[in-house]
């Protein structure tokens, strides 16, 4: 009869030299809830993104086709096809940050770049007023958590 601890170590070393065989040296890394959070939210910003450039599309060509007054005239009907293609690209980043995709990690860096640089060349250029630093923050906090937790991307 195995002791009980020769038992557990040959249990382990089977379990090892199964991973080994099959290729799977290390369980794939868990996602930060922080990475989820943050899929998540982009997620159901992209749907309302989508929801309301196929809500401006709608009415522009109603008001067009049944009145015909234009609510928002044939602009409309571009700003929403330009607001369904932003929706359908955040979703797709949110469903790559999901799954942790190093590609949706760059996407969502250089957005958040884009978010941080805006409003201080703004406020370096045109003089503007500080307020802008406050749309700055939220952003900023966004990108330096994704660097920190890059390693989990693959």
């Amino acid at each position: 009869m195995v002791p009980h601890s020769d038992r557990t170590y040959l249990l382990q070393s089977q379990d090892a030299r199964a991973m080994a065989q099959t290729g799977y040296s290390t369980p794939p890394p868990r996602r930060p809830f922080g990475v989820s959070l943050i899929a998540f939210l982009l997620g159901l910003y992209g749907f309302f993104t989508l929801l309301a450039g196929i809500l401006v599309a709608v009415l522009a060509n109603y008001s067009l086709a049944f009145s015909g007054t234009t609510l928002f005239g044939v602009t409309g009907i571009y700003v929403g096809v330009v607001l369904v293609i932003f929706g359908l690209i955040e979703m797709g980043v949110a469903v790559g940050l999901w799954h942790l995709s190093m590609w949706a990690l760059v996407v969502a860096v250089l957005v958040l770049l884009y978010e941080v640089l805006t409003p201080l060349i703004g406020i370096g250029l045109y003089h503007a007023g500080y307020g802008g630093i406050v749309g700055i923050i939220i952003p900023l906090i966004l990108l330096v958590y994704l660097v920190a937790v890059r390693r989990h991307f693959r």
